[in-house]
This record gives structure tokens, sequence and C-alpha cells, in this order.
């Protein structure tokens, strides 16, 4: 298909995204008639906030998959795979036991500043003179994943009183979602988009080995370097406002090429609107399933991602 002809389609489901965010942001334990909405501060201050960081955190999390899966040429590689979801878990889980709620941004800072010195500590042992190994990246961001969850589980039998609070950052919650988090992480999740949109093409290149890529003129060290600080500040900053939600970030790219084909300049658009419609959708039914209580967001990616994944592979199987 033209890529012209996904202008169109991608204003389309742009606007069929905002329509669910006005219905989304709507609705609730006290629902909100249409005549309402304006003078609401419910709606205002606390829906609204909300709908709007599920879908800067879900459109993040699909752009950083895509992105990892181009430059690691790896079908399972996610935002998670490099550990820095589980350094900011685990610094989150810190705070929690410390009792920095109380503090301006106290978790979501903790769990910050741990993901961003677990992506330096991965980078640096990754790292052999000005080249990565991508290998021993994805090695390390392994392990670093298995050795954070073993500590925040052994912190959790330790101070088993704050359990339910970690668990349910460990498995996602936007539920104190503000404006402040999204003001701080709307920048970021447009920066890191324009810079991976920025590199589209030579993601491409990529795809076809970086040897390839660089007898067609990418400088692949450099641009492996600017997608991946750029992809992971949009993944710690994420993980720092709503904790961790997974397989956003693994099932969407997947999803979108299996529809639109392995061009990333298409990839990345349609990512961004599929990754921001799949986390508003599990939002809405996270906080109204089970109303007035609320399900772990992160379960319900699982949950509805999963099959739907599934059903894509089975029907477009003869492409693998």
């Amino acid at each position: 298909m033209n890529r012209k002809k996904d202008i169109p389609i991608l204003a389309g489901l742009t606007l069929v995204l905002l329509a669910a965010m006005l219905l989304s942001a709507k609705i609730g334990v006290v629902d909100i008639g249409w005549a309402e909405l304006r003078g609401s501060a419910v709606f205002w201050q606390l829906r609204l906030p909300r709908v709007v960081l599920s879908v800067l955190v879900g459109s993040a999390l699909a752009i950083c998959g895509a992105t990892y899966q181009s430059v690691f040429r790896n079908p399972l590689t996610d935002p998670y795979v490099l550990g820095i979801s589980s350094g900011a878990s685990l610094g989150a889980a810190i705070a929690i036991i410390l009792g920095l709620h109380s503090y301006l941004w106290g978790v979501g800072g903790m769990a910050l500043m741990a993901g961003l010195l677990t992506m330096l500590l991965i980078y640096k042992i990754a790292s052999i003179g000005n080249r990565m190994h991508t290998t021993t990246l994805l090695l390390t961001g392994t392990c670093f994943t298995f050795l954070a969850g073993a500590v925040i589980s052994f912190l959790m039998v330790l101070n088993q009183d704050k359990m339910e609070s970690i668990v349910f950052w460990t498995m996602g919650s936007l539920g104190s979602a503000s404006w402040n988090d999204v003001g701080i992480l709307a920048p970021v999740v447009l920066l890191g988009t324009l810079c991976v949109l920025f590199y589209s093409k030579d993601l491409n290149l990529l795809l076809a080995g970086s040897e390839t890529a660089k007898s067609l003129g990418v400088e692949v060290e450099k641009v492996k370097r600017i997608l991946l600080f750029a992809t992971t500040m949009m993944v710690a900053f994420a993980v720092s406002s709503c904790g961790v939600i997974g397989f956003v970030g693994l099932i969407v790219p997947h999803a979108v090429r299996l529809l639109t084909g392995p061009d990333n300049r298409r990839v990345i658009p349609y990512s961004i609107v599929a990754g921001g419609l799949l986390l508003l959708l599990c939002d809405t039914l996270a906080r109204t399933l089970m109303q007035p209580a609320e399900l772990p967001v992160g379960a319900l990616t699982a949950i509805i991602g999963a099959p739907v994944f599934i059903i894509l592979l089975y029907k477009n199987k003869k492409q693998f």
C-alpha cells in the first residue's frame, strides 16, 4: 500500500482514539453526563489526566518495542528486555518500604533514578570501547531482570505490610495519575518519538544487518546509541509514572507489522495510535470492571493482548 494512503487512515484512527479518550474519561464509579463535563472537577482533575497518561504510556511502550525489535533484529525483544523496568520497579519498592509516599514524586522519582542508573550500568557492561555488544546487552538486561525480581520478592517477604503496594506497582497502575505526571512524561515521549521517526529509515536498514546497513551509509553504532538512549528514557519515565506495564511493547509492534508490513516508516506511526488505544482500553476496564475496586492494568494488557496476538499470528502464520 502506498504510504500516502496511510495519512487519512492514521487521521481516522487518531479521531477514534480522541473519541475513546473522551468516552473513557466520562465513565467510572460516578457517571458524568455530557452536559456536566465542562464544570466537572472529577472529569478535569482525576479522569482526564489518567486517560491522557495512559495514551502517552501505551504509545511510548509500543514505539520502544518496535525500535528494540529492529535494532536487535529479535522479534521477542520488548521495552523490558534491557532490565530498565525491573530496575525502576526495584527503586519504587525501596521507596515504598522507606515510606517516601508523602514526598513530592517520591516513589516515582526513586523509580526513575533507579531505572536510569540501571540503564547506565547495563550499557557500561555491554560496551567495548565505542562499540556496544548487542548480545551482551540483551543477556545483561535479562539477568538483571531476574535479579531485580528476586530482590523485590525478598523485600516483600520482609515487609508484608507493604506487599500490596509493591505488587500493584510491579503490575502497573494509573490510579495516581495527575497533570504533573502528564507534564513530565509528555515532552520525553514527544522528543523520543520524533527521534525514532527521524531514524525510521535507518531502522529498516538495520533489519538487514549491521554490515549491510554500514555499507549503505548508516553510522550503525551512533544510530544504535541514539535510538537506545531515546527509547530507554521513554521507558524509564513511563515506568516511573505508573509502574510496570508489560506486553504492550511486545504485541503492538508485531500486530502492526502483520497488518501493515515491516516498513518502520509505517510501523512507528501506527504503533503510536495502537499502543495508546490498547492501554486506554485496558485501563478503562481496570477501573470499571470491579468498581469501586481496581484491577492492575498490567494484568489486563496480557489478558486482552495475548489472545488477540495469537489470533493474528494464526491468521498470518504463512508469513513466518
